[in-house]
């Protein structure tokens, strides 16, 4: 299928169909619910081993048990990973290496979203911590398994939502400026496209190829701190002449399934998907789709992946 097939209503069931990945593992992060559940689902259906992260592995067990339930002899296992904490990141990555020699597939699914404002112990505001510094390090650790393993993926889960800010690179943290929970997860869905970019960079050469992912409007966990405010407030803040369109679960998880098994997608990174396509730069502040300019600027990537290098304590060359 080609690019123009699909569309905001494609399902998992329609991108996955006639893909074999027998013989391939994925790890998906926040597989505990939501779009990672579904992520988690149809890669399995698809014949992948996968390794369902999650904070909350009670959780992610149940998922497990829903999988098998539909997919007889799904090969799945569990890693517990809590994305603001860079020690439980270390631990996650050093125990799944120890088990496991092969990744062609990583899906960085995991986030929160417009939570009220908080730091990390190590003084990151959370949403920043968690959205992009935790994916950052964890792809990172997981990176020469990726790079063995090649051809590979990494797929990063961003949003529509990075529309409402580019990284603000002289105060990240809101340790300066008043703190607005839209801008700081704005910045947070920026980053992710921006390590996308820097990411495929640095490894496309070798066979692994990075992409960010819009996933559309999906009631999920992802919403937990909002009130019907917020989501007024979320609503006020969308372009105009852009009506709301909200998913099912299994269209919204489609991108991200697209992304990861493809043959479209072929040598193709660095780049901003949505609805099951390649999305086009946006021209202006009010266009209903498409990415922002500055979330595809080679020099924020650049200046970003320093600072997160700096941010974690880790230096990724990635050389052979």
């Amino acid at each position: 299928m080609s690019d123009g097939i699909w569309g905001a209503e494609t399902t998992t069931a329609e991108v996955s169909a006639g893909v074999d990945l027998s013989g391939r593992h994925a790890l998906v992060t926040g597989a505990s619910g939501g779009l990672g559940a579904e992520t988690a689902r149809a890669l399995a259906a698809a014949g992948a081993a996968v390794t369902l992260a999650a904070r909350d592995l009670d959780k992610a067990a149940g998922v497990a048990e829903a999988i098998r339930s539909e997919v007889p002899g799904a090969v799945l296992d569990f890693l517990e990973l809590e994305l603001d904490r860079p020690e439980s990141i270390r631990t996650a990555a050093k125990a799944w290496l120890a088990d496991h020699t092969q990744l062609h597939l990583l899906v960085n699914n995991a986030g929160v979203m417009a939570c009220p404002l908080d730091h990390t112990a190590e003084n990151f505001e959370r949403q920043f911590a968690t959205n992009h510094f935790g994916h950052f390090l964890f792809t990172g650790l997981l990176m020469p398994v990726l790079l063995h393993s090649a051809p590979a993926r990494v797929v990063n889960l961003s949003s529509a939502g990075h529309r409402m800010s580019p990284v603000v690179f002289e105060d990240i943290h809101y340790r300066e400026r008043p703190y607005d929970k839209w801008e700081a997860y704005g910045q947070s869905k920026t980053a992710n496209i921006l390590f996308s970019v820097a990411l495929d960079r640095r490894v496309s050469g070798r066979g692994v190829r990075a992409n960010a992912v819009h996933p559309g409007m999906i009631m999920t966990d992802l919403g937990r701190h909002l009130d019907a405010d917020d989501v007024k407030e979320l609503m006020a803040r969308r372009p105009k002449g852009s009506p709301p369109q909200w998913k099912t679960v299994e269209a919204g998880a489609a991108t991200s399934v697209w992304a990861a098994v493809s043959a479209d997608l072929e040598g193709r990174g660095g780049l901003y998907l949505e609805d099951c396509h390649v999305a086009e730069e946006r021209e202006s502040d009010e266009a209903v789709e498409g990415v922002s300019r500055y979330a595809l600027d080679p020099d924020a990537a650049e200046r970003l992946w320093a600072l997160s290098e700096e941010a974690v304590g880790e230096r990724f060359a990635f050389a052979d």
